[in-house]
C-alpha cells in the first residue's frame, strides 16, 4: 500500500482520470482538433528542453490531465464533421452495420449499430437499434448491413427519481439516439467487410450449434455460454439473481477472474520453459497468444479485451517477478485502455476488475502472512480465502454503491467454486473443440453438464440463505469516496503501526462520520409529495423526514417495487405502504384532488386544489378549470396520450401549469 502511495505512475493515472471526468461531465474543451494537436506538441517540446526535475514532474501531471481531456474529445463522434446527426433529414435513406448483439427485451431484439451512410454521405456514429421480435426471423449477425428510412429518437431519461439512467449509460458508450424498426421497415444487404469481431461471432455461432447437439439442459448450456463464450443472453432472470445473491455473479461474466485463472494455470503449465535459454520470454509470448485466442473465442467483447489486455501486461510483469513491475504493468494496461477508449472508465465491470486486482496485488500477501498453516490443504484454503478477501476489500464500497447489497457468504461460494473454476474452464474449452468436430463422447458432455448443474445448485443453495444477505444498503457517492479513504489509511496503519498512520486513519474515520451525519441531517429536513410515473398504475409518495408512505391503486405492490425500492435506497428512508382509498389528500394544507373515471370534482369548500388526472376521465377540462380553479394539473401514467395532448393544450391556453409524468417524469412538490 505504501509503495502504491509513492508510485509515480499512480499519480499520473489519477490526473488522467481527472481529465477524463471533467471533459465528459463539463465539456470544457470545445475547440478544434488542430488546436489540440498544437498544445500536445508544445508540451512535448517543453519536456525535451526542460531539465529541472520538479518542474518536469509538475508539468507531467498537467499533461496527463490534458491527455484525459483530449481522449474524451477525440473519442466523441459528435465532434467530427461527418457525425451522422448533421445530415439527418426527413425520409433519409440510412445504411447501418451491426456492431454488437445486445440482450433482448420483452418485445425487441437489441443491437449496437454504426451509421455508415446517410443518403450519399459517408458518416460515423453509433445508435441503439431495436427490432421488433419475429419468430420467423433469425437474429442479425455482427457486420450485417441494413438499409432503412428510420426515425431517430432520443433515449429517454429516467422518469422516476433514483431509477437506473439508461440514457446516461448509453451516452457513456457513445450512443445518443435509438431507432425502432419492424421486419418490413428494413432490408438486409448481407454481411459487410469481414472483421475479427465478425469472425469471432461466426465461430461462437458454430460452437453453439455444435454444443446444442449434446442435449445439455437449458441452464447448463446458458452457463457454459456465459463462462466460455461471453454470452449471457440466455441466462434466466432467476439464475442471475441466484448468482448475484451468492456473491458469485462475476463468475458468469468473462472478465478478469477467468483470464486471471487461465493465466495462473498457463504460468504453471509452461514453467519447464524457464530452464531453457530465453525460456521466460518464449513462455510469456506463448501465454499472451493463448490469452488472446481465448479472447477471440469469448467474442472480443469490451470486458474480455480489457481483461486480456490487463493480464497480458501482468504476464510481462510476472516475468520479472518484482511487485513494483507488476504494479507498473497494471497501470500501463489501464493507461493504454483509457487512451484507446476513455469511456471504459465509466463501465462498472472495468472499475470492479481493476480494483479487485489492485486489492489482490497490494494487500493479499499481507493478509496471507497473518496466519501460517503447516498443512498443505489448510494453507491452500487460507490462500484462496485471502485472495477472495483482498479482492472483496477492493470492490466492497463500489459494490454497495452500485448494487446496494452484500452477500455475507461470498467467501464460501468463492472458496468452493474458484478452486475448480480453472478445471471447469479448461474442460469446457476441450468439450467445445471436440464438439465442433463432433467427436466429443456423450458421456463427457453429460459429465461436464452435471458439474455445471452442481455449481448452479450450490449457488442456488447459498442464495437461499436469506439471513446472510444484507440488502437495500444505501451508500452515497461521497460516502463511497470516504469508504475508500478508510480502507486505504486503515490498511496502511495495520501494516505499519505508528502514531502518524493512526492519525491519518482516525482522520479518515472522522471524515466518513462527518459526511454520514451531514447527509442524515439533510434527510431529516426533507419533506415532499411525489406523483411517480407508472403505466396503468397510480403511485404517490408522501415523504416526512426519514419516512415515506407509498400509496397505490393496485392489488399487489410487486409491480411497483422497482420504483419504491429505487427511491427508498436512493434517499435512505424507511418505507410503508397503503392503498389509495380517497380522492382527496393534503400536503402541507394544500388540497390534492384525484379525478378518476367517475369524473367527480364539484366538491364544496375545495379551493385551488392540485388536480391529479387518473385513468383518462371523460371530463370537460376547460369547465373544470373554471369551476375549481386549480393551481396545478398533473396527468399520471394511467391516461391515454391522446387525452393528455388535448388537456395540455387547454391548460396552456388557460395558463394553468400542466405536468405529464410520461413526458417530464415524476412530479415532485417539496418545501
Amino acid at each position: 500500500m505504501r509503495k502504491l502511495l509513492y508510485f509515480l505512475p499512480f499519480h499520473f493515472f489519477l490526473f488522467l482520470i481527472l481529465g477524463i471526468c471533467i471533459q465528459f461531465y463539463f465539456r470544457i474543451w470545445q475547440f478544434d482538433f488542430q488546436t489540440l494537436a498544437i498544445i500536445h506538441l508544445i508540451f512535448l517540446l517543453i519536456f525535451l528542453f526542460l531539465n529541472f526535475r520538479k518542474s518536469v514532474t509538475f508539468l507531467t501531471f498537467i499533461y496527463f490531465f490534458f491527455v484525459g481531456i483530449s481522449t474524451v474529445f477525440i473519442q466523441n463522434d459528435a465532434n467530427y464533421s461527418n457525425y451522422y446527426e448533421r445530415f439527418l433529414k426527413d425520409n433519409s435513406s440510412v445504411v447501418l452495420k451491426v456492431d454488437k448483439v445486445l440482450k433482448s427485451s420483452a418485445y425487441h431484439d437489441k443491437y449496437q449499430a454504426i451509421i455508415l451512410q446517410i443518403d450519399n454521405q459517408k458518416t460515423r456514429g453509433t445508435v441503439l437499434l431495436n427490432l421488433s421480435k419475429d419468430t420467423l426471423r433469425n437474429q442479425l449477425k455482427v457486420n450485417e448491413l441494413l438499409i432503412s428510412k428510420p426515425v431517430f429518437l432520443k433515449v429517454n431519461a429516467p422518469l422516476n427519481p433514483h431509477q437506473f439512467d439508461y440514457q446516461k449509460y448509453l451516452e457513456k458508450q457513445g450512443i445518443r439516439q435509438q431507432i425502432f424498426l419492424d421486419k418490413n421497415e428494413f432490408k438486409s444487404l448481407g454481411l459487410g467487410s469481414r472483421t475479427i469481431k465478425g469472425w469471432s461471432e461466426q465461430f461462437r455461432d458454430l460452437v453453439q450449434v455444435s454444443m446444442g447437439k449434446y442435449h445439455f439442459k437449458k441452464n447448463e448450456l446458458a452457463v457454459i455460454n456465459a463462462l466460455l463464450l461471453g454470452q449471457r443472453q440466455d441466462l434466466s432472470k432467476q439464475l442471475l439473481t441466484d448468482y448475484a445473491r451468492a456473491g458469485a455473479i462475476h463468475i458468469l461474466a468473462v472478465s478478469g477472474l477467468h483470464v486471471g485463472i487461465i493465466l495462473m494455470l498457463l504460468l504453471k503449465l509452461f514453467t519447464p520453459f524457464e530452464h531453457f535459454k530465453h525460456g521466460k520470454t518464449i513462455k510469456t509470448i506463448i501465454i499472451i497468444l493463448i490469452l488472446w485466442m481465448f479472447a477471440f473465442v469469448a467474442g472480443l467483447s469490451a470486458s474480455v479485451v480489457r481483461a486480456v489486455t490487463m493480464f497480458s501486461f501482468l504476464a510481462i510483469g510476472q516475468q520479472f517477478g518484482s511487485k513494483k513491475i507488476i504494479l507498473f504493468s497494471l497501470f500501463s494496461s489501464l493507461f493504454l485502455l483509457l487512451i484507446f477508449n476513455p469511456f471504459f472508465l465509466f463501465d462498472v465491470g472495468f472499475q470492479l476488475s481493476y480494483l479487485a486486482v489492485l486489492g489482490i496485488i497490494t494487500i493479499q500477501y499481507k493478509l496471507y502472512k497473518i496466519i501460517t498453516f503447516r498443512n498443505f490443504l489448510a494453507d491452500k484454503i487460507w490462500q484462496l480465502t485471502t485472495v477472495s478477501m483482498a479482492a472483496q476489500i477492493g470492490v466492497l464500497p463500489l459494490s454497495l454503491y452500485y448494487f446496494h447489497q452484500f452477500p455475507g457468504l461470498f467467501f464460501l461460494s468463492n472458496i468452493v467454486i474458484i478452486p475448480f473454476l480453472g478445471i471447469v474452464l479448461m474442460a469446457g474449452i476441450v468439450v467445445i473443440f471436440l464438439a465442433i468436430f463432433q467427436i466429443a463422447p456423450q458421456i463427457l458432455a453429460d459429465t461436464y453438464g452435471f458439474i455445471i448443474s452442481l455449481m448452479n445448485g450450490f449457488v442456488t443453495w447459498i442464495s437461499n440463505q436469506e439471513a446472510f444477505l444484507f440488502k437495500d444498503i444505501s451508500l452515497s457517492f461521497w460516502l463511497l469516496l470516504a469508504s475508500y479513504g478508510i480502507i486505504f489509511f486503515g490498511i496502511r496503519f495495520l501494516m505499519d503501526l505508528n502514531a502518524k498512520k493512526a492519525m491519518y486513519f482516525l482522520a479518515s474515520c472522522v471524515i466518513f462520520q462527518s459526511i454520514f451525519l451531514f447527509e442524515k441531517a439533510q434527510k431529516y429536513q426533507k419533506n415532499e409529495w411525489i406523483v411517480f410515473h407508472k403505466t396503468r398504475q397510480t403511485v404517490f409518495g408522501f415523504r416526512d423526514k426519514n419516512k415515506v408512505e407509498f400509496l397505490y391503486n393496485i392489488d399487489s405492490i410487486q409491480s411497483i417495487n422497482s420504483i419504491t425500492n429505487s427511491y427508498k435506497i436512493g434517499e435512505n428512508v424507511q418505507e410503508s405502504f397503503a392503498k389509495l382509498n380517497s380522492n382527496i389528500y393534503f400536503y402541507k394544507n394544500n388540497p390534492i384532488l384525484i379525478i378518476d373515471t367517475l369524473g367527480i370534482y364539484q366538491l364544496n369548500n375545495l379551493k385551488n386544489p392540485i388536480i391529479v388526472l387518473q385513468n383518462s376521465p371523460k371530463i370537460n377540462l376547460e369547465r373544470m378549470i373554471k369551476k375549481v380553479q386549480p393551481t396545478q394539473i398533473i396527468a399520471d401514467g394511467t391516461n391515454y396520450k391522446s387525452y393528455v395532448i388535448r388537456w395540455k393544450k387547454i391548460a396552456l391556453e388557460l395558463k394553468i401549469p400542466f405536468h405529464y409524468s410520461g413526458e417530464k417524469g415524476a412530479f415532485i412538490k417539496s418545501d
